[in-house]
């Protein structure tokens, strides 16, 4: 149905554009009287599957150019709801004039092929985040920093051949503390080409080409971002991928902000996960390099302001500019409904909060396409700061240690609510801090 309606208004409109286009002077011949053509057409214009010019008419005492001719085909060859006998003689007439509907032909069959081709989806939502922090001098009192962010999110797919695709994320954000359009701590009013990546399918081998979602097993313990470059993937069960490219470190990564450091690290990893329909049973193991000036002089800006760091910023006194994380999963789904997932990390390279792991148990789900589905967790997370930098953080508090629960619920079709709470100490000071963080999402 959906075909047949972007055929039927891509054709009306080609030939509309083609009409006053060649209005002036058509460089087609005239279809001779006797020409059977106009015996078939009288009988599609008897059958409801063509209407003339418009007017009803076919404008008898004239003769009507093979141009004509092929228009009316064209109307006749947009329809899905004809006769069998009538599809009979729009097939023999499209014979007949292949040549003046190749072109108008070739254009529609394009249009209709490429608006199948090409799928988008997105979202719209808003995100609330309110981190509380102790003081450093631990009388209580806690420092509050509050977040409201609006996001609209396109996601076009567009199908290159049986095999490839190409893939982008457009977000426009703003942020809605003072919403006037510009600010230097965030991105207002912003829009971002997040990624844009081709992805080739070949059975139980895939790759990824530009750049692209980087969510790795340990589920957002190590890394929740994108990578500019590359990955492989191949095996069933047991499948391993490589990666090699470049990541942000710029300063909202919480890494030194001096002049001598880069922009992006250099990044190589390998993943190997098992996961089998046949098993209950899930677990891998991964390791990261990454190289940047960026680590030389490491310290958590967030904790600092925060008062969670309890140390000199400046904590790496190696000089090292490498970050050489090894990470290992397991997870256990009991009865399709819940799920018991464990995860740890370690970054060999850093002097201290060098470790991070989390333990997570989940029950169901809320599933935007199901109206009333819902889902709850509860989990506990130690996130040492140099091996979670690019780690998932809206409730949880990379360089900090506690507990998070959370739950989330489809109200309608296509619409999900999540809320989460995470309550814990920094990992250095033992200061209090908690998060609540809620989010609502609108799917298209």
């Amino acid at each position: 149905m959906k075909k047949t309606l972007v055929s039927a208004l891509t054709t009306a409109l080609v030939v509309g554009a083609a009409s006053t286009t060649f209005a002036a002077a058509n460089p087609f011949s005239d279809v001779p009287a006797d020409h059977w053509a106009y015996d078939a057409v009288s009988q599609l214009a008897a059958d409801g599957v063509i209407e003339g010019y418009g007017d009803t008419t076919f404008r008898g005492n004239q003769n009507i150019t093979r141009y004509e001719m092929a228009q009316m085909i064209a109307k006749a060859m947009a329809k899905s709801d004809v006769s069998a006998a009538d599809k009979a003689l729009i097939d023999k007439l499209a014979a007949e004039f292949s040549d003046e509907l190749n072109n108008l032909g070739v254009r529609v069959s394009n249009l209709e092929r490429n608006a199948d081709m090409v799928k988008w989806n997105g979202q719209a939502r808003y995100t609330y985040r309110s981190l509380r922090a102790e003081d450093a001098n631990k009388d209580g009192h806690k420092n509050r920093t509050n977040s409201d962010k609006l996001l609209f999110r396109l996601e076009p797919s567009a199908e290159v051949n049986s095999n490839w695709h190409v893939n982008a994320r457009l977000d426009a954000t703003t942020e809605m503390s003072d919403d006037k359009g510009s600010g230097t701590n965030h991105d207002e009013e912003q829009v971002k080409l997040q990624r844009i990546y081709a992805q080739g399918n070949y059975g139980n081998f895939q790759t990824q080409l530009g750049k692209f979602g980087l969510y790795t097993p340990e589920q957002g313990l190590v890394f929740d971002d994108e990578l500019s470059g590359a990955n492989v993937s191949f095996g069933k069960d047991l499948k391993a991928t490589l990666y090699a490219g470049r990541i942000d470190v710029s300063d909202d990564k919480g890494l030194y902000n001096g002049l001598d450091k880069d922009d992006a690290a250099n990044m190589q990893g390998i993943t190997l996960q098992y996961a089998s329909p046949a098993s209950k049973w899930t677990g891998g193991a991964a390791y990261y390099h990454l190289n940047s000036d960026a680590f030389k002089k490491v310290y958590e800006e967030g904790a600092k302001a925060v008062g969670l760091n309890g140390k000199d910023p400046y904590t790496n006194s190696n000089d090292e500019d490498n970050a050489n994380i090894w990470s290992a999963n397991l997870g256990y789904n009991f009865d399709g409904t819940s799920r018991l997932f464990a995860a740890y990390a370690n970054n060999t390279t850093a002097d201290n909060l060098d470790k991070s792991w989390q333990v997570l148990y989940n029950y169901k789900g809320a599933q935007a396409e199901n109206k009333g589905t819902w889902g709850a967790y509860a989990a506990y997370r130690y996130l040492g700061t140099y091996t979670s930098i690019f780690g998932t953080e809206d409730a949880q508090v990379v360089g900090a240690k506690g507990w998070e629960v959370g739950a989330n619920y489809a109200p309608f079709r296509n619409v999900v609510a999540t809320a989460k709470y995470f309550n814990g100490k920094g990992i250095d000071s033992d200061r209090d801090v908690d998060t609540l963080w809620g989010r609502v999402q609108f799917f298209f």
